[in-house]
């Protein structure tokens, strides 16, 4: 601070003998100041180590873990978020594994005898007339109850002449029938003898994000059961077309698509969320790319395993109407008023176009009538009206969204029933 005796006053005599004194006490004052600015400047030079000292004791540590991050650039707060990840898929294996099962297909297949021929390397065979059981193929299934109720996918337990053993985790093999097939989704529910299965949990599919981490096991190729393999969910309610040898097309709605590998023998295998619930099915896997797979979402899953529960079976919606799809050649060659839906048409042979009795003739459709949506989802060539029945029930009460030939819009209700 600055003293006032250093400050000179206006209008005093500068040549005075004060003036004089004036002058040499103030280059003293200011030796006085010099040395005490000086004093000063080590003081806060002092102050400012101590201070450095201390705050690089208790500062820098918060700094650097609060606002830094770990040394390493972080690594080691990824190196945590890595350990957590992989101890939650571990704990979500270790839960769920036990409740994992592979699904054995074997059939009594012909015999042959091969002969050699005189000709060379040529060999040739022929029927002995006898059969032997074979295996034939393998999928995997899981457990939904203690019970040894078991979901798969379909297209594992379609053949009725086929004979399937279910093979735990620990290597027991039981007898298994198969006890619903849902005639609209590759989905099948199988039983086997005995009490105390472990089981697992169903997620809510409805919650998925994608980049959500999922993990899928299954019996990979036929031959490793129970193998582990990790992904994330890569994309939702995707509609693919799903084929396969020996298997008859199917649309599969509103899938989850995963980059966890699937591979042939995992069909029917859970999806699992890193809480160790089922959120899918695995059903297929995209042959022109790697590591594209697809699960059937477990909240269409519940429906199935619940008719099968109270019914004894899978129930199938009915609602009583033979139609045909309506393309945009088949609406300008029948000057339709729409170019999308379907046409409610009689056959060929007679058949009535609405069935009398039927849920639709109870709401009043007629033919000639064209179906554009059920319960506002429009019918489209990605997603027909069979494939929007799947997601009802017999008893469920609808509302069809009706064009008649005119053009005219109407909105109906109808109760189905269930198909016999």
């Amino acid at each position: 601070m600055d003293n006032p005796s250093d400050k000179k006053i206006p209008g005093s005599a500068a040549s005075s003998g004060r003036g004089v004194t004036s002058d040499l006490k103030q280059s003293q004052n200011q030796s006085r100041r010099a040395r005490v600015l000086g004093n000063a400047a080590v003081l806060s030079v002092l102050i400012a180590l101590v201070a450095g000292f201390f705050g690089g004791a208790f500062i820098a540590p918060w700094y650097q873990k609060n606002v830094i991050g770990e040394p390493g650039g972080g690594a080691a707060e990824n190196g945590k978020i890595l350990l957590d990840e992989e101890s939650a898929v571990i704990a979500a294996v270790r839960l769920a594994d036990p409740a994992v099962a592979s699904i054995v297909i074997s059939k009594d297949l012909p015999q042959f005898e091969q002969f050699g021929s005189p000709f060379g390397e040529f060999f040739f065979s022929a029927p002995t007339g006898q059969t032997e059981r074979q295996q034939v193929g393998a999928g995997t299934g899981f457990f939904v109850d203690s019970s040894g109720l078991l979901v798969t996918n379909k297209h594992v337990v379609n053949d009725s002449a086929a004979e399937y053993t279910v093979v735990t985790s620990d290597g027991a093999k039981y007898k298994a029938e198969v006890l619903g097939i849902d005639p609209f989704n590759d989905l099948a529910v199988v039983k086997v003898e005995g009490n105390n299965f472990p089981f697992l949990s169903l997620g809510d599919s409805d919650s998925l994000q994608l980049g959500q981490r999922v993990v899928a096991i299954g019996n990979a190729l036929g031959e490793f059961q129970n193998t582990v393999t990790t992904g994330v969910v890569s994309g939702v309610r995707r509609n693919v077309t799903a084929l396969g040898q020996g298997v008859q097309a199917e649309n599969l709605l509103e899938v989850i698509q995963t980059d966890a590998a699937i591979n042939p023998g995992n069909s029917g295998g859970p999806l699992l969320n890193l809480t160790g619930e089922v959120i899918g099915v695995n059903t297929a896997v995209s042959s022109g790319a790697q590591l594209i797979g697809f699960a059937i979402p477990i909240n269409q899953v519940k429906k199935v395993i619940s008719d099968v529960r109270e019914f004894g079976r899978v129930r199938r919606p009915f609602l009583g109407v033979r139609y045909i799809i309506i393309t945009e050649n088949l609406a300008s060659a029948k000057d339709l008023p729409s170019n999308a839906g379907v046409w409610v048409i009689s056959g060929d042979g007679g058949e009535a176009g609405v069935i009398p009795g039927s849920p639709a003739d109870a709401a009043g459709l007629r033919e000639g009538d064209i179906i554009l949506a059920i319960d506002g989802q429009a019918i489209t060539p990605d997603k027909q009206l069979t494939d929007l029945m799947r997601f009802f029930s017999p008893g469920d009460r609808v509302v069809l969204r009706i064009m008649n030939s005119e053009g005219e819009e109407r909105s109906v209700s109808a109760v189905l029933s269930e198909a016999e």
